[in-house]
């Protein structure tokens, strides 16, 4: 072999070297964007089932919340029924409950003296 022809083969040794790093880099990033590819996939399959979890607790808390509030939507409009047979839906009612209280308790007050007088009689 030749210098000169000793010299191309290392020139092509040298170059199919080069190459080949050049083709190793070229398949270290391939290798990780797949990798990244997958883990990517695989958090947003994740993250989309949590969403959908989230999704389906809200839907049953939401229907949990309207039957509730039916339940004492209807309670109330039990009571009001009941305050207005009674009549004491009115506004001034409650004042006359008051005083009609007042007055049970000064009458029983003044039945108590009554008793008391009666007794040391």
């Amino acid at each position: 072999m030749s210098k000169l022809e000793n010299i191309k083969s290392k020139v092509n040794e040298a170059e199919d070297f080069a190459r080949k790093i050049w083709l190793a880099g070229l398949g270290a990033y391939g290798k990780s964007l797949d990798e990244v590819q997958g883990r990517y996939e695989k958090l947003n399959a994740e993250a989309s089932k949590v969403f959908d979890d989230l999704v389906e607790k809200g839907t049953k808390i939401e229907s949990e919340t309207k039957d509730k509030i039916k339940e004492k939507t209807n309670v109330e409009a039990r009571v009001a029924e009941v305050r207005k047979k009674l009549g004491l839906d009115k506004p001034d009612m409650e004042q006359k409950v008051e005083e009609l209280s007042a007055k049970i308790d000064a009458l029983t007050a003044a039945v108590a003296k009554l008793a008391d007088k009666q007794a040391k009689s």
